[in-house]
């Protein structure tokens, strides 16, 4: 009874965290918790990974400034709401200058993100090569797979950031040369039709080119594709899964919305969020979901793809099939690339006091030499049965297997060599 009590009292003082079958409820077991699991465990590193990818967002950022401070010069320099007939003569030609002022700072912005993208490219690379390993769950040192990221995928992300802008500079060239046709010229009511229609068609041409372009990047940071391959796929995936890329877009946005909503403010919460995690938070979001996309059409037919990377069943147990990781995989490289260790692959008794040398007097006898000898023997014999009792223990058989599998491999290499290769499927990118 008191030991029931005592048992009682105990579990009242720890609570249920130190339970089972609490420590399998807190598992992710879908993206949603997953994704909550990563904000709320790594919230340290999604800063450090935000912090690194806006210093490369700088020239970009110092772009859209200057952008911002020639419509405020513009609003100040010409009397566009000004009352011209009234005391001052009207001044010729005012119809349609508001709007060639607009078209001018608008290619400006175009062009400027069109050329810093090359540097912003370089933080998207590490900082969504990082954000994929979170997601994947890996084990991650923010600076080290940072420039890792940088150099297995600065060719994609800098593909992706120039498509978007061409896009956004010719489909934003055409809307505001559209705003400046109307403006300046009498059209006639067919003429304007068509100009509206055109508008619409370049918004929906850059939402488009927007949700493609997250596709892009997704893809490019999980697979390996050549461009127009990976344009085809990414435009196949925007278009199959447009409601969700669509929400799941603006929910990754929702940081820079807050610029939308204009105000101190507004725009004050939206400069704290951007620095903290904005970037990183962004990619988070949209990396969840497109690993949940991958899972579901991609990876199931890719051999070697692990599917369900995080999640867990109510069990506590991984639910991820296929590969290894890439940790294991790369681990695995390391250790074989050193060789086979005698001293790892095969049990060695650790060192204790229960059986030492026999310390022979300063004056010996042939008895004390026989002590001697008998007391090395105990101990090599001792030595062997060590090894024979953990002989099957899992890490040295682990170990083995390795180098055994490496070996078959090699010679099952060398047995297939000069036969034609087949076309493999797309490799998941970091897993070579």
């Amino acid at each position: 009874m008191a030991q029931q009590k005592k048992g009682l009292i105990t579990r009242l003082l720890e609570g249920k965290e130190r339970s089972e079958e609490y420590a399998r409820s807190t598992l992710p077991t879908n993206r949603w918790q997953l994704f909550w699991d990563i904000f709320k465990g790594n919230f340290g590193k999604i800063v450090k990974v935000n912090l690194l990818t806006l210093i490369f967002f700088i020239p970009m950022i110092f772009v859209v400034a200057i952008y911002l401070l020639m419509g405020e010069s513009n609003s100040l320099l010409y009397p566009f709401s000004a009352n011209l007939g009234v005391g001052y003569p009207a001044a010729p030609g005012q119809h349609g200058l508001a709007e060639s002022l607009a078209l001018y700072n608008n290619i400006t912005l175009y062009v400027g993100l069109l050329i810093s993208s090359f540097i912003a490219s370089v933080g998207l690379a590490g900082g969504m090569y990082v954000v994929r390993n979170m997601v994947w769950t890996e084990g991650i040192f923010v600076s080290n797979d940072f420039w890792r990221g940088i150099k297995l995928n600065y060719k994609n992300a800098l593909q992706t950031a120039l498509f978007f802008c061409t896009i956004l500079l010719l489909s934003g060239t055409l809307i505001s040369l559209a705003d400046f046709t109307i403006a300046a010229g009498e059209l006639s009511k067919g003429q304007l039709v068509w100009m509206r229609i055109s508008q619409v068609m370049s918004y929906t041409l850059i939402v488009l080119g927007a949700l493609m372009s997250l596709w892009m990047l997704a893809l490019g940071v999980n697979y390996t594709f050549k461009f127009f391959s990976m344009l085809r796929n990414a435009f196949l995936m925007t278009i199959g899964t447009l409601p969700q890329s669509v929400f799941f877009g603006v929910l990754a946005l929702l940081p820079f919305v807050l610029f939308l909503l204009g105000g101190t403010l507004f725009t004050t919460i939206a400069v704290v969020l951007v620095i903290l995690f904005g970037l990183s938070y962004a990619l988070l979001v949209w990396l969840d979901f497109a690993q949940w996309v991958f899972d579901k059409y991609i990876n199931p037919k890719i051999q070697g793809a692990r599917v369900g990377r995080g999640i867990y069943g109510k069990d506590g147990q991984s639910t991820a099939t296929g590969g290894e990781s890439a940790a294991s995989v790369e681990y695995q490289k390391t250790i074989l690339s050193y060789g086979r260790s005698r001293l790892v692959a095969r049990p060695i008794k650790p060192i204790d006091d229960s059986l030492q040398v026999y310390d022979l007097p300063t004056s010996y006898t042939r008895e004390d030499l026989k002590r001697l000898r008998e007391s090395k023997q105990n101990i090599i014999q001792d030595t062997e049965d060590y090894a024979e009792t953990h002989k099957n223990d899992i890490r040295y058989v682990e170990y083995n297997r390795q180098f055994d599998e490496r070996e078959k491999a090699l010679q099952e290499e060398t047995d297939k060599k000069g036969r034609k290769k087949k076309r493999k499927p797309p490799k998941m990118l970091g897993d070579e």
